[in-house]
Formats: structure tokens, sequence, C-alpha cells
């Protein structure tokens, strides 16, 4: 592929390039950028330009095993040789490089970056596309590809963390080219597409929609012994390594060259019509779980289908990565992306035959019966088993991408998830789910401060944000670096422009009151809490709310939950390991023998546990069913609040 021309707009204009090694030229010429680590660094703020970049992902990049006690120092000297080696951002002498409360940023414009100007093409041309203009589609896709000088950062992908943004630039460079091939294929042009697609097929053998334009680059050059060998090759190839056959538009589109001449068809076809998209708009304010959403991409963008579990407590943010994922792998699931809500508004769960039936109209997999009225029998065991074999049968056929939110157990998805194919299923439940398996699973931590600091942000504005950081920061703490909290205090001191972040974070401070502030509107942190405690079995409650003492000074080993419950090592442990299990308590990532392990409750569970434990002890009607307190602000007392009202945070 070719070299990018110079930019050459002024003396002193600077051009970075990721599309190749790693380079950065100032009016043409190469610039020595320093030892591996500080390219590393660079190499991570480019992929990420104009976002702030946490410094604990520039740590794990560039030291993944064991970072040294001056990682920080060292990450402050390579960031100081960048900003000498690359001067000032555009016009106005800003400064390139700058620190905030999210990280590092680097300021880069659109003309100073491939990527950016990569990305500016594509949707140029995919924009003429749509607008029937094939010709003009080409060559602005063509001048995209030009940027492409092969693997992305291929000097540096002995690092795993740059290895990974670098796979997912090759991805987009990938679809670019296809686009740009179906579109010569139809302009009547296969030949200038057709080694360029040879190349990329023996380096991504499975990609289907590029093996589809070579076998009709082939075709329509009248090389159909060739064309037919490709489909061949890749029935084999499928077989041997999924032990699936083609998709059916694959096998039509083979179909269509037997025996037949060069009309024209377009590798479009393969793809037959857009699959349904069923998801709800991304959340502007998202922010954090980077390496989270790195894990999900990963496992759901291969090329088998996959089923993961993403897991945490009410707040989390589960639902909230899993709809920005599904949005990202777009590329990935062209026979569709849908959500289902496994509960209903009033949290109890749907039967199978409901979610079934739902698939089935949303997917077109089946002529499905109607659904079973909300809080109605579902229906005979024919019914649901018939919807459950039209179901996998539509997912054996088809490469789609459902989210299955919130669900309660175990029992709510078997049958749903696919027995075989190429769909991948997306999982968020507020427990574990360790019935369900093999599964890739992923529990969600509390943000960290740098994280939770940019979500705040976001809601309040960086500008406030500074006025106080110290501040900001006891707010993020006291909300226990839950997504949920940290959105709905940014929502509240959005509106509340005149409270002070210090006197707010107060109020938080206050174990008495913390609950009360947490409420903004209609969304109410504690009756989202008190919805996940009813998922608790009885004996949980109890266990927890003695627990929820025990975590006040930082977490609790097994020796002292022991005497706080009342019971044996053995009794014990086996409470601890049940609210693991509920996502009611954390313990160690790494492996630690159950006596060693330091284990705790999120701050905000543990003080709605304690509100719980005490109206017990006082008797007062309700107990632990109610969630109200005595001089609880009135949006918080409503009752009935619908879960669609609660949307916009993170769930």
């Amino acid at each position: 592929m070719s070299r990018p021309p110079v930019r050459t707009a002024s003396a002193g204009a600077v051009y970075f390039s990721l599309l190749g090694p790693l380079t950065a030229r100032i009016g043409g010429r190469e610039l020595p950028l320093g030892p591996r680590k500080q390219r590393l660094v660079l190499a991570t703020l480019l992929a990420r330009p104009n976002t702030p970049v946490p410094v604990d992902v520039l740590t794990d990049v560039v030291w993944p095993d064991d970072p040294p006690r001056t990682a920080r120092k060292n990450l402050q000297v390579y960031v100081s040789a960048a900003r000498a080696l690359f001067g000032t951002a555009g016009d106005g002498g800003r400064e390139r490089v700058v620190h905030g409360c999210g990280g590092y940023l680097l300021r880069i414009a659109e003309g100073e970056l491939d990527t950016l100007r990569f990305g500016s093409l594509a949707r140029a041309g995919r924009a003429a596309a749509e607008r029937g203009d094939p010709a003009g589609a080409a060559r602005l896709l063509r001048k995209a590809l030009d940027l492409w000088e092969g693997p992305p950062l291929n000097d540096l992908r002995d690092s795993a963390g740059v290895a990974e943004e670098a796979d997912r630039l090759e991805a987009r460079c990938l679809t670019v080219y296809e686009d740009w091939a179906e579109t010569e294929i139809e302009l009547g042009r296969p030949a200038v597409a057709v080694d360029g697609l040879r190349d990329l097929v023996e380096r991504h053998p499975m990609r289907e929609r590029l093996r589809a334009a070579w076998m009709n680059s082939l075709h329509q050059s009248g090389r159909q012994a060739e064309a037919l060998a490709v489909y061949d090759d890749y029935r084999q190839l499928m077989a041997r390594e999924l032990g699936l056959e083609p998709s059916p538009a694959m096998a039509a589109l083979y179909r269509s060259m037997l025996g037949r001449g060069r009309e024209a068809r377009r590798p479009a076809a393969v793809r037959e019509r857009p699959g349904p998209v069923a998801l709800p708009a991304g959340n502007a304010a998202f922010a954090g779980r980077r390496d989270e959403l790195r894990d999900v991409l990963d496992v759901l963008g291969g090329e088998q289908g996959r089923v993961m579990v993403v897991s945490g407590p009410v707040g989390a943010g589960k639902s909230a990565l899993a709809v920005r994922a599904a949005h990202l792998l777009a590329d990935r699931f062209p026979d569709g992306r849908v959500q289902v809500h496994v509960r209903r508004e009033d949290g109890t769960a749907r039967s199978r035959a409901e979610i079934l039936a739902e698939l089935g109209r949303l997917c077109g997999a089946a002529e499905a019966a109607p659904a079973p009225e909300s809080g109605q029998p579902s229906g005979p065991p024919a019914t649901a088993d018939a919807l459950a074999d039209a179901w996998q049968a539509w997912q054996a056929r088809r490469r789609a991408l459902v989210v299955l939110d919130d669900v309660p157990d175990e029992a709510s998805v078997r049958g749903v998830l696919p027995r075989s194919g190429a769909c991948s299923v997306l999982v968020t439940a507020r427990g574990q789910l360790p019935g369900l398996a093999p599964v890739h699973r992923i529990a969600l931590p509390p943000l960290a401060d740098g994280e939770a600091l940019e979500l705040l942000g976001k809601l309040i504005g960086a500008g406030r944000l500074r006025t106080d950081p110290r501040a900001a920061l006891r707010i993020v703490r006291a909300c226990g670096g839950l997504p949920l909290a940290v959105e709905v205090s940014g929502m509240r001191l959005a509106v509340l422009r005149h409270l002070p972040l210090a006197e707010y974070a107060d109020r938080l401070d206050d174990p008495s009151g913390a609950l009360d502030e947490l409420v903004a509107g209609d969304v109410s942190v504690r009756r989202r809490i008190a919805s996940g405690w009813q998922d608790l079995a009885e004996g949980d409650r109890r266990a927890l709310a003695r627990l929820a003492g025990l975590a006040e000074d930082g977490g609790f080993t097994l020796d002292r939950a022991a005497e706080a419950l009342g019971r044996g090592d053995r009794a014990a442990i086996r409470a601890v390991e049940s609210l693991i299990g509920a996502g009611a308590v954390t313990s160690p990532a790494g492996e630690v023998t159950a006596h060693a392990a330091l284990y705790e409750v999120p701050r905000l569970l543990g003080l709605f546990a304690r509100e719980q434990a005490a109206r017990e002890a006082e008797e007062i009607p309700g107990g632990p069913e109610a969630v109200e307190r005595p001089g609880a602000p009135e949006a918080e007392k409503r009752p009935g609040v619908p879960e669609a009202a609660t949307a916009l945070v993170a769930g």
C-alpha cells in the first residue's frame, strides 16, 4: 500500500501516522520518537485523540506485569518529552498534551492524524454511496485506503494494550476496504480489487464479507473456476475450524455463480438486507470501563458465537456497557442487534415464552404467538418449546447479537442462549449466574477515581470540577465508585449550580443522610438498591445486614464474619460466598485462601443494609420491605416510578 502524502500546510505542521508503523513528521521531516516506552505512551494517546487517557491505562500499556514505583514519574518524563518534541497545537498556541482529572489528553486536528483523516474520508464515501454516487464513493474510499500502510502500529504490537488498539484500527480498515471493493465491482471494475482482496483474505481467512468480495471480483473478471474454488476452500475451513457451514447468503452467492455468465452482481447481496436493530441510544455520559469494554469487544467480536455474562450490583453500569458494546459491534453482526429486558417494570421475571416471543417479533425468527400478558400464565409448555425451537433454528443460520438485560436467574434464559451457529449473547445480571456454563464472565468493579471523576465532569462540566478537585474526589469516593450514584450526583449538582462541591461532599460523607442526597427527580439510588435487596434470599439479607457494619473499616476477614454471624468457619464461608454470587459482597480478583481474603460490601449497599437492620430492630411496620425513610425527599417517596425513568443512568 502506498505511503500517504506528507502534509505541508505550514512549515511547522505535524502529521502523525498509526496506520502502519508509528511515525511523526514535521514539514516532511520524520521525527525521532524516543525509546520504546515513550513510543508506547504516544501510540496510546494517539489511538484516543482528544480524549483523556487515565494514568492507570498508560501504566498498564507500558508496564503490563509489574510497574515500578516510579511509574507515574516516568510517565511524566515521557509526556514532557512529547511536549518538547511536538510543540503547541494549532495557531492558538495551546499546549498539545494536557493533564486533567481524567488523565492525559493529546490535542490533535483531523489533518494531523491519519486515523482521523481516514474516518472522515470513509464517512464521506459512504454518504456518497447512499446518495447514489458510486463513482464518488469509490474515489473517497480509495483516498481513505491510501492512508493504510499495513498492519497498524506493527512496530509496537508486542505490547498487549497497543495490540488491542491496533486490532480495532485494522478492523475499521478492513470494513472500508470491503466497502470500496464492492463499489468497484458495482461500477464494473472488478479487476482493480482482485489482488488486494486475495492478500487480505490470506491474512483474515474467516472474514466472510471479504471472501465474498474476492469471489465476486474473480467471477466478474471471468475467472469463474477460481471464484468457485474460493468458496470451496472457505466451506472446508468453516467445517474444520467451527463445525459450521457458510451462511445461507454466501451459499446463495455460490449457487448463483454456477453455470452463469458474468452478469453484474454486488457482493453487498451477501449481506442481504440489514438485520434488525432494537437498541436504546448510548449514554452520552458513559465514562470509564475501558478495559471491560475491550474484553467484551474482543470476546464477542470474534468469528465464533459466544455467550458473555456481565455481572455487578445495582447501578454498576452493566446495561450501559452492554449497549455501548452492541453499538460498537455493528459491523460484526450483520443479521441484527437487539436488546430484551428479562424483568418487567415491577421487577418480576418475565416468562421464557414472553422472552422468546419478543425475540421472535424483533428478529423475525418465527411466526410467534402473542406474548402472554404481564402477570398471566405463559401458556402450555408446548408453546414455549415451539418458540424455543424456532428461535434456535433462526440463531443457527444467522450472525446476530442479543443483549439479555437484567437477568434474575439461570432459568430465565435457558433455551434462549444459542446451542450452535455464530450468534452471540451478552447477558447482564446482578448475580454471577454460576449455573450458566461455559460462558465468559466479567464482574464490574467500582469505578476507579479517575473514571468516576471523568463521569462527574461530563455532567457538571470540567470547569466546575476544577474549582475544587479535592471535594470532587470526596464526592465520587462517597458514592463508592458506583456509576449510578456518581451520575445521580452529577445530575443533582447540574441543577443546583449554587451548591459548592465541598458542601455536597459533606452531605454524602454523613452515613445517616447519604442515600437521601442521592435523588435526582424520579431517579433514586435508594429505590434502585432496594430492588436489588429484594433479589436476595431472606438469609442473605440478614447476613448482609450484620456484615455491613464490619465493612465500615474498609473490609472484613472470614474470622470477623464468623464472629458477626455467630457461625462456624464453614457456615460463614457459605454465607459470604452466597453473597459474592449474588453480587452483594466483593472479593479479591486473584487467588487467595478464604481466611486470608479481605471481603468488602459496597458503601451504599452497606448503608442501606444497616437501615434495614435498624428498621427490624425498631419493629417499624413494613420491616425490610419498606425503603422510604422519615424526612426522605418527596421525589423518592413516589410509588410506582417506571423502570424506564432510570434508563438514563447506568444499571
